[in-house]
């Protein structure tokens, strides 16, 4: 049947502004088509023609405006690396390169890779680049197309880690461009500032001056594109007539966003800013009628982002930050200048200006007065002689009086610091600021238009500046998900109008109804301040309805937790219709109309008394029924004062209105406490290291943090159990000559010291610290060292008991973990990057042992992005040999560590004590046996005396007799005076035939036995002294405690308090580095506050000696909800990915011990360089095959099921009822084989599909023994870092490929299994994807139907590789599902014979967080298919 044209024309306007799906791609539509026919599945790439370029791609998207969803369909079939690129030439036409520019956009807009194919061809590169700067600047192409090409120029300038587009565009902000400034004396102004800018000045005039006509003309066009390109600007702002169009403010919006990003980089910006100054560029967009003109709002807030930069208080040339006062002081020395001027030639006219105090001077009435009494004349020569511009080749700026004189106000401006303004904006939000046109339009970001908010780049102009760049983004981010929270629980909630009033038929169980809230008590401002000092409200809560769980969460509100008080006023829905972005349409579509915070006091009983936590938990376990709770609230103050002051003139007081209390998860409900962690941070002028702060801001060398080019480096290193065996040092540095020391003449056993040296047998020294190129070659460390000397010694004897003996490590490190781990150990930065199954947690753990052998005066603090990283470090720590007594584990989540001990504070300080009253005992048993009398048990302190009195005289005296050499084993022996102490030794003390050296090693091991009890009962005291549980946790945190862990939101929420207890530490060693945003991984680098240096430099640094990032950028970045901030201001970005680019030194792990070798295939093109480690290739496990199935891993191709593939109930919640059976008839196929439902895990590309999972998984499996729920249900995202035996993997998508076209989500999906993985998905969706052609080339080899073997139960006898034919093949969901169903008889009927038996119940994680995702939410057709059984009738 032929399509409708209906339907014709609904699939044409899909691809104008949708995204393209697989239909698109193989349909029948005009690019489709010319793509088959032109370049797709050519053996060569095709010849450009140029009537192609023009007629059929050029000319077809010109009628549609661009439409993205064209751009993308034209990308997504390769038509830049399969025709344009190939086929570009000098020759090439503008369209063909407008073709290259648009696709290149579209790629960066969707976080693809954009330059790795042009870079290859660096010459033709070149050449465009030079093409696409000439039509930048030609005014003949339309501003749509003039736009695209300032994109891409934005695009170039925020990717200058790469070497061939920093070469282009370096010369564009060069020194050269001063040419454009308007006089020679504002220029020389400048160079005398600094000499080496004269330096700079006199070079690039020699360069033009050698240069031939050609390279001259080419010189010239570079350093007057950008004045061109601003004058051009200038005149798009002014002119009446193009300011009517959208088109040019689009182009004007771009041109502010460039130059934006040219100013807040110091490479960039140490030439342009003067020149930006020198046009008066600001003031004249301040004026322009663009400006003024109603709907440019995004662009006056452009503006406002560019002011800041270009006043941003730094050094444009050294990078030095300049303190407030330093900036105002500067200000101030330049209306003195002004007053100079006045004096000498105005006294007579400006005489009040002349004479005032600085600080009146500003841009205001008063100024503006003065001034009005100066000719025309007087004042084009007084803003002459200020050194202002007052003339432009503009054609359509109106070049008048107002405007000289507005220049010269607006050069007397005093501009705030950006630590002034930040200290003014509020934290806790209201309504107005959740629904400003700001923020509305972050939420609705779509690429297509900038937005006024900075980016996270490369580089930053200094310390403050990166803070006040993650604040505001944090705190926009923040909003961002408070709004989103807020709407979603009010529709939840079902407001509806009855009468006048609202009544809520709906539920949620983060929200209730509630009357309006009681001010008990406002309290005076303090001193300076407007704002009530406390404002104390009581608000009631009807919970007699509630569950007992829901109650409870309400009940549990801890003091200091934000609450919501939401004034919902239900609308008709014909008022409910808003669209755009104004607060009032976007608030008043759901109905709300005040939204104020307030942090919780305290949770109180229907009769005013504080609940306490038992009484929420019944001991009887019968739940009493309650009625009400009241919660004490501390009112947002700032809101308060505000909204006090206008209830005088409104009809209506806000808290009158408030009918609606919205809380959130704890774990969501932190942004208080890190937002004003971050803003702390950005007014206190925090500092890293001194040796860490240019590589961290992104300028110098990149190699000048790491321990080679640092003058501390150390001489050598004790590695103690690092290496097994002489055989394990000696393939631990291959290409190196392993020579024992002097004392040693052949090979020997651990520990070993190990010293490097260079080939004259010389020690490495640093290398000078002078700056590079980026792309300069580091000379590899193991080319310049080549010899590695050796020595040992003989380990202490720690004690006779087993107990005493050291836990060592057991792990046979690889080369590049021996580097790593030495790296760590050395002081500077180390970047270690591990791919999946390299043991990073492994070589994390021996470096803090290591730190912890080697320097025990230094505390060592532990970072990870999860609890469950955090954990996984921990248990390997307490397996190594470090006392449990200097662990700390702080934060929630050390509930979750399997281990005896707890590690918590009060855990740690119970320990202490219970550690204590064992000692104590040792010391009565010890004193029992030597015959002391007293009660020298009875505290730490009669311990202490005790040792000094009996112990150490006692011992001295023996060992002084022992020390002379006179006797022999068996008269030390007799003389020890320990004897009846040790006396329960499991076996003798000494053996019969122990020669002198044996009994006196003994000896000194029972002397520190004893040793180690005293000094334990040493730390134990102060536990002893203190009697306030907090006190005795903040001196355990503060004093006792060597290795303290935490995870990066934790450290963040607690900063300043840590801080503020003297907390200090040596070392910062960062687990899943690449996982956390880069604020994240700033704040541990701050948790202390910076020492007076104590050398002949001044100031403050902070005492950190190593960072160590431990991490792998291939997988995935942080999660940002909001796509703008994500993709356009770059949130997602890690520090640990900033240092990668800018060229830091990595060290990469390379074999891998995690997975079968077949599985670990599917990712190695991520790692070219990885490999397997023995255990993997030799280990019965993995040659085993996986027991029911032909293939350890397969790709189902999953049709539609029930004529249904994807559907979208809600926004971005996708779901395949499809898969979601299959994945779950394969769970239960896999438990009737007897596969442990603990080693199977089933993972979904979206939080959609995992809770529809889930659901299939609760009406199959839940209540069934034979089933039951596998270890864990989780998205991909939730699930890195962790790993199962067998992984089920629902891709979900069967109309585009979706977020999997992001290649580090496919990385992390692929390598999660161990044994086996099963992914299910539409194979046409994928294969058709290039980026993806790599991973999925191995799947697509072996058949896309599931093929399994019977007869076979877990575990089996048969090889991986055993022949047993191509075995049974599934051809769909309904014939699996019949399978599983028989089986499933069978297996009951044999147990009910009594010829089987139930699987043991598992305790097993369903998912990680059950409700936050909405899961449970169900397409309703899903809801009805969900209640038939997948079978065959």
């Amino acid at each position: 049947m032929a399509p409708t044209n209906a339907s014709l024309n609904a699939d044409a306007e899909n691809a104008l502004l949708g995204r393209p799906t697989l239909a698109d791609l193989q349909g029948d539509n005009h690019y489709a088509h010319t793509a088959r026919k032109t370049w797709l599945d050519k053996k060569k790439s095709p010849k450009v023609q140029q009537k192609i370029v023009k007629e059929e791609l050029w000319d077809h998207l010109e009628q549609d405006g661009f439409a993205f969803g064209q751009l993308l369909l034209l990308e997504q079939l390769q038509v830049l690396e399969g025709y344009l690129w190939p086929g570009f030439s000098e020759d090439s036409s503008n369209y063909h390169i407008l073709l290259i520019i648009l696709i290149l956009n579209v790629k960066r807009r969707e976080n693809l890779p954009s330059w790795d194919l042009l870079v290859n061809k660096s010459a033709e590169f070149s050449t465009l680049f030079r093409r696409i700067l000439s039509m930048t600047v030609d005014t003949s192409l339309s501003l749509l197309v003039r736009t695209q090409l300032i994109t891409f120029m934005i695009g170039a300038f925020q990717s200058l880690d790469n070497g061939i587009v920093r070469k282009e565009c370096a010369p564009l902000v060069s020194i050269a461009i001063w040419h454009n400034l308007h006089s020679d004396a504002s220029r020389e102004r400048r160079l005398d500032q600094n000499p080496t800018l004269k330096k700079a000045w006199r070079a690039a005039a020699k360069r033009y001056d050698a240069a031939d006509e050609p390279t001259k003309s080419k010189l010239r066009f570079e350093r007057t594109w950008l004045f061109t390109l601003m004058l051009d600007f200038i005149d798009k702002i002014s002119d009446d007539k193009q300011v009517a169009s959208q088109d040019n403010l689009h182009y004007c919006e771009r041109l502010l966003e460039f130059l934006t990003d040219l100013q807040s980089q110091l490479p960039t910006r140490r030439h342009v800013n003067s020149l930006i100054q020198n046009l008066n560029l600001l003031i004249i967009i301040k004026l322009s009628p663009l400006c003024e003109k109603e709907g440019s709002g995004l662009f006056r807030d452009l503006a406002t982002l560019l002011q800041h930069y270009t006043y941003f208080p730094i050094d444009d040339q050294s990078g030095q930050q300049f303190s407030t006062v330093e900036y105002h002081q500067k200000h101030d020395a330049k209306l003195s200048n002004l007053q100079r001027i006045i004096i000498k030639g105005y006294q007579s006219k400006l005489k009040v200006l002349a004479l005032s105090n600085l600080g009146s001077v500003n841009n205001n009435e008063e100024t503006r007065a003065e001034f009005e009494s100066l000719s025309d004349d007087d004042l084009r020569q007084l803003c002459s002689q200020f050194g202002l511009r007052i003339t432009y080749p503009s054609s359509s700026l109106i070049q008048d009086r107002e405007l000289i004189l507005n220049i010269l106000l607006a050069s007397l401006e005093r501009h705030h610091t950006f630590q002034e303004s930040i200290g003014g904006m509020p934290i806790l939000p209201t309504d107005s600021i959740l629904y400003e046109a700001s923020l509305m339009r972050n939420a609705e970001y779509n690429g297509s238009r900038p937005l006024a908010v900075p980016k996270l780049n490369l580089q930053y102009l200094s310390m403050g500046d990166f803070l006040w760049r993650s604040f505001i983004l944090h705190r926009s981010e923040s909003f961002y998900e408070i709004r989103n929270h807020i709407e979603d629980t009010v529709k939840r909630m079902q407001p509806r109008l009855v009468g006048t009033s609202t009544r809520f038929e709906g539920f949620s169980r983060l929200a209730l109804p509630i009357a309006k809230p009681a001010i008990l008590d406002v309290a005076p401002p303090k001193v300076g301040e407007s704002k009530p000092a406390i404002v104390r409200s009581e608000v009631i809560l009807d919970v007699q309805r509630l569950n007992s769980g829901v109650r409870r969460e309400w009940e549990t509100l801890r003091p200091d937790d934000v609450v919501f008080l939401v004034g919902v006023h239900a609308q008709d829905d014909s008022l409910a219709n808003g669209n755009g972005y104004t607060y009032g349409d976007a608030s008043r579509k759901h109905g709300i109309k005040y939204i104020r915070c307030a942090e919780v006091l305290q949770v109180q009983d229907e009769k005013g008394r504080p609940l306490r936590e038992q009484q929420t938990r019944p001991e009887d376990g019968y739940e009493r029924r309650v009625r009400q709770r009241r919660i004490i609230l501390k009112v947002d103050t700032v809101a308060y004062s505000a909204d006090i002051k206008g209830a005088a003139s409104a009809a209506t007081e806000v808290y009158e209105s408030i009918n609606l209390i919205v809380r959130r998860r704890a774990r969501e409900n932190n942004f208080k406490s890190v937002l004003e962690s971050i803003r702390r941070l950005t007014l206190s002028d925090i500092p890293v290291p001194s040796w860490l702060q240019e590589v961290f801001l992104g300028y110098g060398d990149p190699a000048s943090a790491t321990y080679q080019r640092l003058s501390n480096r150390l001489k050598s290193i004790d590695f103690r159990d690092t290496f097994l065996d002489w055989a394990h040092l000696i393939e631990s540095f291959p290409g190196r000559t392993i020579e024992p020391s002097e004392e040693a003449q052949s090979s020997f056993g651990p520990p070993y010291i190990l010293e490097t040296m260079t080939e004259e047998g010389h020690e490495e020294a640093p290398r000078p610290s002078k700056k590079r190129r980026r792309d300069q070659e580091d000379v590899p460390t193991s080319a310049r060292t080549k010899k590695v000397l050796v020595s040992t010694y003989k380990p202490p004897n720690t004690g006779p008991y087993p107990t005493d003996a050291p836990r060592l490590n057991s792990v046979r490190f690889t080369p590049a973990q021996i580097e790593a781990i030495s790296s760590g150990t050395q002081p500077g930065l180390s970047i270690i990057v591990g791919p999946p199954g390299t043991g990073k947690t492994d070589v994390a753990t021996q470096i803090i042992n290591n730190i912890y052998h080697n320097f025990p005066s230094q505390r060592t603090l532990l970072i990870a992005h999860s609890n469950q990283a955090l954990n996984n470090l921990f248990r390997k720590i307490v397996a190594l040999d470090i006392d449990e007594r200097h662990l700390l584990r702080l934060g929630h989540g050390e509930e979750e560590l399997e281990t005896e001990a707890s590690y918590s504070k009060h855990g740690r300080v119970e320990s202490f004590l219970e550690n204590g009253a064992r000692y104590l005992g040792e010391v009565d048993r010890l004193a029992k046996s030597i015959g002391a009398p007293g009660a020298h048990g009875n505290s730490c302190e009669t311990a202490d005396y005790f040792n000094l009195v009996y112990i150490k005289p006692r011992w001295k005296q023996y060992w002084d007799v022992v020390a002379t050499g006179t006797q022999d084993a068996q008269d030390i022996i007799t003389a020890f005076p320990f004897h009846d102490y040790f006396s329960n030794l499991p076996s003798p003390l000494f053996s019969e035939n122990a020669s002198r050296r044996e009994v006196v090693d003994i000896i000194s091991g029972c002397y520190r036995h004893i040793e180690k009890i005293f000094s334990e009962l040493e730390d134990i005291r102060p536990f002893e002294i203190l009697r306030n549980s907090r006190d005795k946790a903040n001196y355990l945190l503060v004093k006792e405690a060597r290795i303290i862990a935490m995870t990066s939101t934790h450290a963040a929420m607690r900063r300043q308090e840590i801080a503020n207890l003297g907390f200090h530490y040596d070392n910062v060693i960062m687990e899943e580095a690449a996982q956390i945003t880069e604020i994240e991984n700033f704040i541990p680098l701050a948790l202390q506050n910076p020492q007076e240096l104590k050398n002949e430099h001044s100031g403050k640094d902070m005492p950190l000696q190593r960072v160590v990032l431990i991490g792998d950028h291939f997988q995935n970045s942080p999660i940002i909800q909001n796509q703008a901030f994500s993709q356009y201001a770059n949130l997602e970005q890690s520090l640990f990915l900033r240092f990668v680019r800018l060229g830091v030194p990595t060290i990469m792990l390379d074999a891998q011990g995690r997975a079968r070798p077949s599985l670990a295939e599917l990712y190695k093109w991520r790692y070219p360089a990885l490999q397997n480690l023995p255990n993997v290739l030799t280990d019965p496990e993995f040659q085993t095959a996986n027991a029911g199935f032909r293939y350890d891993y397969q790709f189902v191709d999953v049709p539609d099921y029930k004529g249904k593939g994807e559907s979208t109930p809600s926004p971005h919640f996708v779901q395949n009822l499809g898969e979601a059976e299959y994945a779950v008839a394969l769970f239960m196929y896999m438990r009737l084989l007897g596969y442990p439902a603990s080693r199977i895990s089933i993972l979904a590309t979206y939080a959609g599909q995992r809770a529809l999972i889930r659901d299939v998984l609760a009406h199959r499996c839940r209540d069934n023994r034979l089933f039951g729920m596998p270890r864990t249900v989780s998205t991909v995202d939730r699930y890195q870092g962790e790993q199962n035996d067998y992984i089920i993997l629902s891709l979900t998508r069967t109309t585009r490929p979706g977020y999997l076209r992001s290649l580090r989500r496919l990385t992390v999906a692929l390598s999660r299994a161990r044994l086996g993985l099963y992914i299910l998905g539409r194979r046409a969706v994928f294969e058709v994807v290039p980026e993806l052609h790599a991973a999925f080339e191995l799947l697509f080899q072996r058949p896309d139907t599931l093929r399994l073997v019977t007869g076979e139960l877990q575990p089996t006898a048969r090889v991986l590789n055993d022949d047993v034919g191509e075995g049974v093949e599934m051809t769909g969901v309904e014939h699996l599902g019949q399978y599983v169903f028989e089986m499933t008889q069978a297996k009951v009927e044999a147990i009910k014979k009594g010829e089987g038996l139930l699987p043991p119940e598992e305790k097993v994680v369903v998912g990680d967080d059950d409700e936050d995702d909405g899961a449970g939410v169900i397409d309703e057709e899903l809801e009805e298919d969900l209640d038939d059984p997948v079978q065959v009738e």
